[in-house]
């Protein structure tokens, strides 16, 4: 699974093997929301994030991108990662499957 992490999930390589963050991209800084979902929508990423702009991109334009919505507030890096094992299973399972949102709450 490529997965494609926002600013605030820096630790998502701890959980998944290959991923990309925003600032090891091309992508212009500050970036669009609108761009970041374009970049991973080409390049076959699954975008992680807890911003839920990407919600709407999602209802607006259908998947690809895939998207996981972490709804669960300011969190330390530590709850997040904790948060994030614990959904491993569901998260590598949205690959296998027709929808393009895994919430976690």
């Amino acid at each position: 699974m490529l997965i494609f992490c926002s600013v605030y999930l820096l630790y998502c390589h701890k959980i998944f093997g290959e991923r990309i963050h925003i600032n090891n991209t091309e992508l212009p800084k500050p970036v669009k929301d609108t761009e970041i979902w374009n970049y991973a929508a080409i390049n076959g990423y699954t975008i992680i994030t807890q911003d839920s702009d990407f919600l709407y991109l999602l209802e607006t334009n259908g998947f690809p991108p895939k998207v996981i919505l972490l709804r669960v507030g300011n969190i330390d890096r530590k709850t997040a990662e904790k948060i994030l094992l614990q959904a491993k299973s569901s998260i590598l399972d949205l690959e296998q499957r027709d929808y393009g949102l895994l919430e976690i709450i």
